[in-house]
């Protein structure tokens, strides 16, 4: 089985081989629309997502890569993609992205694939792999890794032994103390999570989906969830909720010897409009 792998221009790739790191910045769970003036919960998610990726521009010069790791378009539509793709253009960082949930996979790799933007399966980062896992299941919440995602996988880290190793997906693979949450999870993750004790060269796991900041260790590997650029959900609490946090994303810093570093940056406040009260999304 041939994977298609993307290499991310050699000057930047070489970073990692000459002792300095990659920055990578996760952006998740958009849940742009067609209508630029669509709200979720109140948050117009166009407006919150711009001021996620204004916050990102910042400091772009920095930035080697972007991930972005589902719930991109909430209705999964050709305009919503296309205006995504505009946006990080304009931005002018190499991105790379998977689908989640209310993503069409075969929308997405169509209208997000061109100039800076790229839908891979492997991102070649010089010392450090990218391995972009697709757990979507049509028309359902919670997630699942075919027979095709793991066996990806499992070739990916057997042939490529000598890289560090980064993991994406949408769905998480391990609990978050979060009951409502937690039944649209990773539906399979005993296999996922067997394949990843087998090669120590798995650093980390960074997914979306769940709308809020989460990090555990499991057998010393990271795993990472993130905020959305819209509404954030409500921590360690088993029935749905919504918070008052601000969005924003995930960077991660990786050095040629294995080591991770990570952290969340939020903008100052949201949008105006939140409703509370909102049961569902």
């Amino acid at each position: 089985m041939t994977q298609e792998i993307t290499h991310i221009n050699s000057q930047r790739k070489d970073r990692s081989k000459q002792g300095k790191s990659i920055r990578i910045l996760q952006i998740t769970d958009c849940h742009l629309h067609t209508d630029p003036k669509w709200k979720l919960a109140g948050i117009n998610t166009q407006t919150s997502f711009e001021w996620v990726m204004e916050l990102a521009g910042q400091s772009k010069e920095a930035i080697d890569l972007l991930l972005l790791t589902g719930d991109l378009v909430h209705d999964a539509s050709i305009a919503g993609y296309k205006r995504l793709n505009q946006h990080v253009q304009r931005l002018g960082v190499r991105a790379c992205c998977l689908p989640g949930n209310h993503d069409q996979p075969d929308i997405l790799s169509e209208h997000l694939t061109g100039g800076l933007v790229e839908a891979p399966k492997i991102v070649d980062l010089g010392a450090w792999l990218v391995i972009m896992l697709d757990s979507t299941i049509p028309h359902s919440e919670g997630g699942h890794l075919s027979d095709q995602e793991i066996a990806t996988l499992q070739q990916t880290l057997s042939e490529y032994t000598d890289r560090h190793i980064l993991i994406a997906l949408h769905h998480h693979p391990v609990k978050i103390n979060s009951a409502w949450m937690d039944d649209m999870s990773l539906d399979n993750p005993e296999a996922f999570l067997s394949i990843l004790s087998q090669h120590k060269q798995v650093k980390a796991v960074i997914w979306g989906h769940i709308h809020q900041h989460f990090e555990t260790l499991y057998n010393g590997i990271q795993m990472l969830g993130t905020p959305s650029t819209c509404i954030q959900f409500v921590e360690n609490q088993d029935s749905f909720g919504i918070s008052t946090k601000p969005p924003g994303f995930r960077w991660l810093e990786l050095f040629p010897d294995g080591r991770i570093t990570t952290g969340i940056e939020r903008v100052p406040a949201l949008p105006p409009g939140l409703d509370l009260k909102t049961a569902g999304y």
